[in-house]
């Protein structure tokens, strides 16, 4: 009894880990997928001109009655760094956000308006990417929870096992493509984009980082899952050779 056991509680262990590391993934997936920081920067705007007897850093006073010409503007544009004011922005998926000069807050716009039109196709087949990634860890997820709690034999654990192996691998391979495929939009917008939107300076923010880290956490589900398939096989085999051998001795012992 005590061998038998053994393996049976190594079994569960490994697919409970399995199961950790596809709800981990899952929940890291949604949230990155929902935040609006894939990418963060600033954006170098020119100083409005002060309204009526306002003063400060975020903007520009002029005196004279011709403040308002074309040619104080240009000077404004010719003049050093102190003429301008960088805004911080973030932006993810869905909607882009910065910050306004004048009020607190952030004012949002959708990131799929601002995307080339020669690459929004890209963008939208980011977005079913990463849909079907989600579901395919929720179908994972649930799964692997059917095999913990549930399953009457090892044979339908295994069956089971293999099945979420299979999806778990295929939502990974889902979620690395749309990753890959959003970045490259989004080095497209920055080059492309709307004069009123393009980056002074950018990097990558903590959704991007987490929707990576689920990604690593999916391709750790799989492999957990597959290894585990693969010793209860090989378990399986190593119990047959034992069994078809003590059979081997048996029966030539009774034809002596």
């Amino acid at each position: 009894r005590m061998p038998a056991s053994i393996p049976e509680a190594d079994r569960r262990h490994r697919a409970s880990a399995a199961f950790s590391l596809s709800f981990l993934s899952l929940v890291f997936c949604i949230t990155a997928f929902s935040s609006s920081h894939w990418c963060e920067g600033t954006r170098k705007v020119a100083k409005p001109f002060c309204k009526g007897d306002s003063k400060g850093d975020l903007c520009i006073r002029f005196n004279s009655a011709d403040g308002n010409s074309s040619q104080a503007v240009q000077y404004i544009w010719e003049t050093g760094d102190d003429k301008f004011v960088e805004k911080n922005f973030h932006a993810g998926i869905w909607y882009s956000c910065e910050e306004t000069i004048n009020d607190d807050g952030e004012r949002c716009r959708s990131f799929i308006s601002l995307t080339p039109a020669s690459d929004r196709g890209v963008l939208w087949l980011s977005i079913v990417a990463e849909l079907l990634y989600i579901i395919l860890l929720l179908i994972g997820n649930i799964l692997m929870s059917v095999e913990i709690f549930y399953y009457s034999s090892v044979i339908d654990g295994l069956k089971i096992n293999a099945f979420s192996a299979v999806v778990t691998v295929l939502a990974g391979l889902l979620g690395m493509v749309a990753h890959m495929m959003y970045t490259t939009v989004f080095q497209m917008t920055v080059n492309l984009g709307p004069e009123d939107w393009r980056p002074h300076t950018w990097d990558y923010g903590w959704s991007y980082g987490l929707a990576w880290t689920s990604f690593a956490c999916c391709m750790a589900a799989a492999v957990t899952t597959i290894n585990k398939y693969t010793k209860t096989i090989l378990e399986f085999k190593h119990r047959r050779r034992k069994l078809e051998r003590s059979f081997r001795i048996q029966y030539s012992f009774a034809d002596h």
